[in-house]
């Protein structure tokens, strides 16, 4: 399998973390997020939409990192990260398709205004800030609730691919700032993450000048 990322961006490290959490063999081809390398005509004809990360295995061109992620569970045989119990698998999906759809916006915010802007030396929006933190709030609360009285997700006593995909677009959150104070679980269940071999050797800060 060959990996086209770019370890400085949220999906690629949660397919390289996620990789490494399974165990997963890849080859790497660096492409250069900042430069645009994900806009040239070698890598749209690979993924057209333009976005990283993308994986070919053989005839197979995939993209999407949660689709990445299941295929390179089940392919590796990582049924702890990706168990095959129906119902757990559904859980989870669920929670892939909800980091997409409603996790990842809401953090993503908190790191365009709190990191990407400093990094190009503009002013986080304090407006665009404050209009998103109710929706963070009440995303964040859903997070708290779930992991009440479990370490992980989806119950199964180990990380699974849907703490790898909940964790990425928060990855920087003492830099994006997160207002994560009020939920004591999620914050808790970050600090496991954050202690994962497969977690700590993907930091993305000190690519960044962060750290």
């Amino acid at each position: 399998m060959k990996l086209y990322y770019d370890p400085r961006t949220v999906n690629c490290r949660k397919v390289v973390a996620g990789f490494k959490l399974m165990g997963v063999d890849f080859e790497s081809a660096n492409v250069d997020y900042f430069a645009q390398g994900q806009k040239e005509p070698e890598y749209l004809a690979i993924n057209p939409n333009g976005a990283l990360p993308a994986l070919t295995d053989g005839g197979l061109v995939l993209w999407e990192s949660n689709a990445i992620l299941q295929y390179g569970a089940d392919k590796a045989g990582a049924e702890s990260a990706y168990p095959r119990d129906l119902a757990t698998r559904a859980d989870v999906n669920r929670w892939l398709l909800w980091e997409a759809s409603a996790w990842f916006p809401t953090c993503y915010v908190y790191l365009v205004e709190n990191v990407v802007k400093p990094l190009l030396e503009q002013e986080p929006d304090p407006a665009v800030l404050e209009a998103e933190g109710p929706n963070f709030h009440h995303h964040a609360a859903i997070l708290d609730t779930r992991l009440d009285g479990q370490s992980w997700l989806c119950g199964t006593g180990e990380p699974t691919i849907a703490d790898i995909s909940i964790a990425a677009p928060m990855h920087l959150h003492s830099y994006q700032k997160l207002p994560l104070d009020s939920h004591p679980n999620l914050r808790a269940w970050m600090g496991r993450m954050e202690a994962l071999p497969c977690w700590e050797s993907t930091d993305v800060a000190p690519l960044l000048g962060l750290a």
